[in-house]
């Protein structure tokens, strides 16, 4: 879908990008605030941020309860959500494009004048410890917060998290909503088809929300090491579940990202993939990728998979054989072109829907106020070519950060083994 993105700053410090999409019938609004669980005021308040989210369309200061709230939200179709990371508490809402500002005064009035209290404190704090302990047997949930901490990020095991919700209460809710939602913290992406005077509305709208003006926060730094492998013993363990990473401690640019993205095709995007095609073609796994994570300070090359032990070490052999390969330079042409093909298809296909652009241009607007403009991509992926690629992954390959971690109710030896082949 054609569009166009202008960025807007109000006088009380909140900025956002308006996303004009001619025609669109649904208007998409995100509003995000640098406030997940990282900006605890203290490591026993940890989950704090998820339990703000889980009140966040609650009692207010129009609306009794999440109910009667709900109720009028919904009454013609509108949805919303809220969603916390380690930085971010984001709240989103998509309507039908004739009721678009009834739902964004109804989203201002929910993340503007919240009435926290102790009824809806106590429910949401035991929903967020069922959502936690059925996390507690998702194995993959359990690796990445492992390897995290192994790595030198300071973040808490799943269960270390599930033991903080007990601490939270109410005066710990609105001291954590007063000190992160404010002005100058807020990021905002509303999509829709956006007018010269729908805009000027929305940005009225907007200019009178009432939040103190505040600043931005900074995002955490950590300071990344390298780790011994972890084993998260679990004697019911039927496979070995495993992640890894290999970081560099820096951000990548949009164009580093696509380079990266065409690399993870190559190895591990279909059944044809130089590691996944192989491993899957010889009956060693049923699933395993690769993916990068971007962030404000570093990135990572993360690989995930499930495998049983006895084919175990015949995939990380594979897996050491390929990644070598691709540090020597050892990738053809045809692997290169069919993965530009396939970025090329599928960036083309993100913008099909008012959420699609939206997503796509809130990702990296939140994370660092970063625009990617959609027009350059084609042009960044035309672009790479084996040389970028092969210095790409001898940064990650030669950083000396990694980390690997697995479930499983084999011994730590066997883990050991496992690891050893990523010394690459």
């Amino acid at each position: 879908m054609k569009h166009s993105v202008s960025e807007i700053s109000l006088p009380n410090g909140a900025k956002g990008l308006l996303i004009n999409v001619p025609g669109a019938s649904v208007m998409n609004i995100k509003v995000q605030f640098r406030a997940g669980m990282r900006y605890a005021k203290k490591p026993e308040l940890y989950e704090i941020a998820h339990v703000v989210e889980h009140l966040s369309f609650g009692a207010n200061a129009k609306f009794k309860d999440e109910q009667a709230f709900e109720t009028e939200f919904t009454k013609n179709g509108a949805y919303h959500n809220a969603w916390t990371s380690d930085l971010s508490v984001c709240y989103e809402a998509e309507c039908a494009d004739f009721e678009w500002d009834r739902i964004l005064d109804l989203h201002r009035i929910s993340i503007t004048e919240p009435r926290f209290n102790e009824e809806e404190l106590k429910s949401e704090k035991s929903t967020v410890r069922s959502e936690l302990t059925g996390y507690l047997n998702d194995y993959s949930r359990l690796i990445w917060p492992r390897l995290m901490a192994a790595t030198g990020e300071n973040v808490p095991t799943l269960r270390e998290r599930l033991n903080t919700v007990s601490n939270i209460e109410l005066k710990d809710i609105r001291e954590h909503y007063r000190r992160t939602h404010t002005a100058a913290n807020m990021r905002f992406v509303i999509t829709g088809r956006l007018s010269r005077r729908r805009k000027r509305q929305i940005i009225r709208q907007l200019e009178n929300w009432n939040l103190k003006e505040g600043t931005r926060l900074e995002a955490p730094l950590d300071q990344l090491h390298s780790s011994d492998p972890v084993l998260i013993r679990r004697k019911d363990a039927s496979n070995i579940t495993f992640g890894f990473s290999f970081l560099t401690p820096r951000k990548l640019s949009s164009e580093e990202m696509r380079i990266m993205d065409c690399l993870n095709h190559i190895l591990n995007g279909t059944t044809s993939s130089r590691i996944f095609g192989q491993a899957r073609k010889r009956g060693l796994i049923y699933g395993m990728g690769s993916s990068l994570t971007n962030g404000i300070h570093n990135s990572s090359w993360d690989f995930d998979g499930e495998v049983n032990l006895e084919s175990s070490e015949e995939l990380f052999a594979l897996i050491q054989k390929e990644l070598n390969q691709v540090l020597n330079g050892e990738i053809t042409e045809s692997d290169i072109e069919s993965a530009k093909s396939y970025a090329l298809g599928r960036h083309q296909m993100s913008a099909q829907t008012v959420s699609q652009i939206s997503d796509y241009y809130s990702d990296s607007y939140f994370l660092g106020g970063d625009i990617e403009e959609y027009d350059k991509i084609p042009n960044y992926i035309k672009s790479i070519d084996k040389p970028k690629i092969v210095s790409l992954a001898r940064e990650y390959a030669g950083s000396g950060i990694k980390g690997f971690a697995a479930v499983g109710s084999c011994e730590k030896s066997a883990i050991n083994a496992l690891a050893s082949h990523l010394e690459i």
